[in-house]
């Protein structure tokens, strides 16, 4: 579903050269899996979902979503995708129901097709008591509710959830973990970018481990705890991190 070969990113930087944010990244995620994308604050995560979602060109590489290239079509290639953020924009002077419906409008959905999609999310999402809510009124839950069901109203077959529990209290971060896994049963395919380690060992059947613009370590959680052998996958986390630090001066400035 998502093939990722040699992607790179960078940037130039008229005061120390180039900066490279992505340095040939490569990974493929499956359908019916959740992918986890992870790193610390820097390592590449949130400009390679950018890339994905295109919203950012690479400077060299391959990104397609279901076989769509992410440069070349980029308009098929967001009827592919649903993006979930918890920095997502949410309009403070519409309700839950106008954002959702207009966004359903943004994808070119039927209006019959939109009102039965809004209908089967809002109660699947427990939603219908705030369908009238200002998004300025709304909580933080209500909120990534909001986030999570424009994202589906169009049934992509792809979801990019970035750092999607970030600020939520776990009441609403358990909801989050609930709909994923569901999506996952569902068959679709889903990245997810975090730095929280117990969300991923939860929820991610493979990994990326990110440092400095690289993916370091690839692989389940399983195998990689075999691998460098360590069962502890924070632990795992943060030793990767650190062995690879010294790198840093030669992978990001060229």
């Amino acid at each position: 579903m998502i093939h990722v070969a040699n992607l790179t990113k960078i940037y130039n930087d008229l005061g120390d050269g180039r900066f490279v944010a992505l340095g040939g990244i490569s990974f493929d995620a499956l359908r019916g899996e959740v992918f986890g994308l992870l790193g610390p604050n820097g390592a590449g995560k949130t400009t390679a979902l950018r890339i994905l979602s295109t919203l950012l060109k690479p400077t060299s590489g391959v990104a397609r979503i279901n076989n769509v290239d992410v440069v070349q079509t980029p308009d098929l290639v967001r009827r592919q995708i649903g993006f979930v953020s918890v920095n997502t924009a949410i309009y403070d002077r519409m309700t839950a129901w106008e954002m959702v419906m207009l966004f359903g409008q943004l994808h070119g959905m039927t209006d019959e097709y939109l009102q039965h999609r809004m209908e089967e999310l809002f109660n699947r999402f427990q939603m219908n008591n705030i369908r009238n809510v200002l998004g300025s009124k709304m909580s933080t839950g209500m909120r990534q509710k909001v986030s999570i069901v424009r994202a589906l109203i169009h049934d992509p077959p792809v979801l990019i959830f970035d750092e999607a529990t970030s600020g939520l209290d776990l009441l609403a971060a358990r909801e989050v973990f609930r709909t994923i896994e569901q999506l996952k049963d569902e068959g679709k395919c889903i990245i997810y970018s975090s730095h929280i380690m117990s969300e991923v060992v939860r929820l991610c059947d493979r990994v990326a481990i990110m440092h400095r613009g690289n993916v370091v370590a690839l692989g389940t959680l399983h195998d990689l705890a075999q691998q460098y052998e360590i069962d502890d996958f924070e632990e795992l986390f943060f030793q990767l991190v650190a062995a690879n630090d010294d790198q840093y001066n030669s992978l990001v400035r060229v």
